[in-house]
């Protein structure tokens, strides 16, 4: 990832620390060894929240999490994922990419398999800049309202 990106992170985990202190929260967290970008665990239930910030191939990410699941390389009671969308994957007509589409189908196929597992798609209301841009004024604003989104989804049992 890009500055930009690592800032949003960094700030989104803090963000998350502040909301759901019960759990200890990491950024670059590994799973199967693969880094998941922010990660909370308590003592049985873990959160992984993977930024999409331009991927070309987010249901990439979701698959990924969801062999390792299957696979169980989880020892949580409980895991819940939160995929985190720029509004680089927002349409100008309406709606969002087929990216994003195919991501959240991903994610609600392996929620509905899996009786211990979560998804939720996440907006983050943020165009990522270009490369050599700079972040918008409002990237701590969009970054808070993301963190709000992730932690309504994390439900403490």
């Amino acid at each position: 990832m890009g500055e930009h990106a690592t800032a949003v992170q960094e700030r989104l985990r803090d963000e998350l620390a502040t909301r759901r202190p019960g759990r200890e929260w990491h950024t670059e967290h590994r799973v199967g060894g693969t880094p998941v970008d922010v990660a909370g665990a308590s003592a049985d239930a873990l959160a992984l929240v993977e930024l999409e910030w331009r991927r070309a191939d987010p249901a990439d990410n979701t698959a990924k999490l969801f062999r390792h699941l299957a696979d169980g390389r989880f020892d949580a009671e409980r895991v819940t994922v939160c995929q985190v969308f720029t509004a680089y994957y927002d349409l100008a007509s309406g709606g969002v990419s087929s990216k994003r589409r195919n991501a959240e189908f991903v994610g609600d196929a392996a929620a509905r398999a899996f009786d211990r597992f979560d998804y939720r798609p996440v907006d983050l209301p943020l165009g990522p800049p270009k490369r050599g841009g700079d972040l918008p004024d409002e990237w701590e604003r969009a970054t808070a309202t993301a963190a709000d989104a992730v932690a309504d989804a994390l439900t403490e049992r």
